[in-house]
């Protein structure tokens, strides 16, 4: 079997999916690429068993046929290559002969037998959004999903529909971001998690445009179409926290801030406070706000003041500056208004300006002042 490829397309397809590929896994075929030849397209696969990612691309072959070949050293070869058509031939025992310019290199490929079956899109429920749309829903909560593999549910980003769009909510019971669209076809009422390994993944893959994107899930998997590109992956099989109870309804006190200067003033402060908690103070004094950290085991302190608009008791009160500053991150606001109550009570954040078709809630939870 034999085909020709383009170096340089043929590794911007591989690098698309091989996110997916994870570098200690329990099955050798696992570190491979599933190449699929069918006349003048080529398919290549990737897995890690629970995402699957695809790609397609054109190519000059004469003949059909499958193989696996080695992840990491055909794009570390590729990635040396200069650009121009690359001649690959296989033969019956799976060897790979990659043929350039002015060069022969050989490989072990392995059977595609073996590479692991991709799950069936059976009886599944569509809807469809814009690729930015999916994109920005993916930015604005991926940072707040838990890494804590003992708490299944908050390790992926909740999808819920209402009848009257979508919502993706993400928390790691520190903080909690709750983004809404009414501008995406909802199936009705419906939810699931997807994990935040794949949604990772398409944001590598997805382009940032307007390009409608047709989403299918059942009950165990979420299959994602763009152009060249599909991925699918299995949904995390747990029980989403009842997260509306935890968002405050009585939050009197409004704090409004500029977003970049409050996110340059906590980057500046926070380098003084403490490793482990991140933890900065904010005294709310009529029109001005003080920013205080420390770390008293190695005499580190930093303080810092900048306007504010603030309608409220005084207050002081302590976040992670880390959780703040991936917040402001995630809205391109030019103020923000927080929504405080007491030290002890969570914090609301929301930009000013939103879109009508959006709207952004994040929550973060306060810490402990030690006087």
């Amino acid at each position: 079997m034999k085909f020709i490829a383009s170096s340089t397309a043929l590794l911007k397809h591989l690098q698309a999916i091989s996110g997916v590929i994870n570098s200690n896994t329990v099955l050798p075929i696992l570190e491979d690429f599933l190449f699929e030849i069918d006349k003048s397209r080529l398919t290549i696969v990737a897995t890690d068993l629970e995402t699957v990612m695809r790609t397609e691309m054109s190519i000059e072959a004469k003949d059909a046929g499958r193989v696996c070949i080695p992840a990491k050293i055909l794009i570390d070869s590729l990635k040396n290559i200069p650009d121009q058509p690359l001649t690959f031939t296989i033969d019956k025992s799976f060897g790979v002969e990659i043929t350039s310019d002015n060069g022969k290199y050989k490989v072990m490929g392995e059977n595609p037998d073996n590479f692991p079956k991709e799950p069936v899109a059976d009886d599944t429920t569509s809807f469809s959004m814009t690729s930015s749309a999916l994109l920005t829903a993916i930015n604005k909560t991926l940072f707040a999903t838990s890494s804590d593999d003992l708490r299944p549910a908050m390790t992926g980003v909740f999808f819920e529909f209402d009848g009257k769009g979508i919502q993706f909510v993400a928390t790691d019971a520190h903080r909690l971001v709750r983004y809404k669209r009414t501008d995406v076809s909802s199936p009705g009422t419906d939810s699931f998690i997807v994990p935040r390994k794949p949604l990772n993944l398409l944001k590598s893959v997805l382009p940032d445009n307007e390009d409608e994107i047709t989403l299918n899930y059942n009950n165990n998997h979420f299959f994602v179409q763009h152009g060249e590109s599909k991925m699918s992956c299995r949904l995390i099989d747990a029980r989403f926290p009842d997260y509306k109870v935890v968002i405050p309804t009585e939050n009197p006190y409004k704090l409004v801030v500029n977003r970049l200067d409050f996110l340059g003033a906590l980057r500046r402060v926070s380098v003084f406070s403490n490793k482990s908690t991140y933890q900065v103070a904010l005294n709310i004094n009529g029109s001005e706000l003080q920013l205080m950290s420390q770390d008293v085991d190695f005499s580190f302190e930093g303080n810092e003041r900048m306007k504010c608009q603030y309608n409220g008791e005084d207050l002081l009160i302590a976040f992670n500056a880390k959780f703040l500053m991936e917040m402001l991150n995630a809205t391109d606001s030019e103020e923000v208004f927080m929504e405080l109550s007491t030290p002890s009570k969570a914090g609301l954040i929301k930009p000013m300006e939103q879109d009508e078709k959006e709207e952004l809630l994040m929550l973060v939870m306060p810490l402990m002042i030690n006087q």
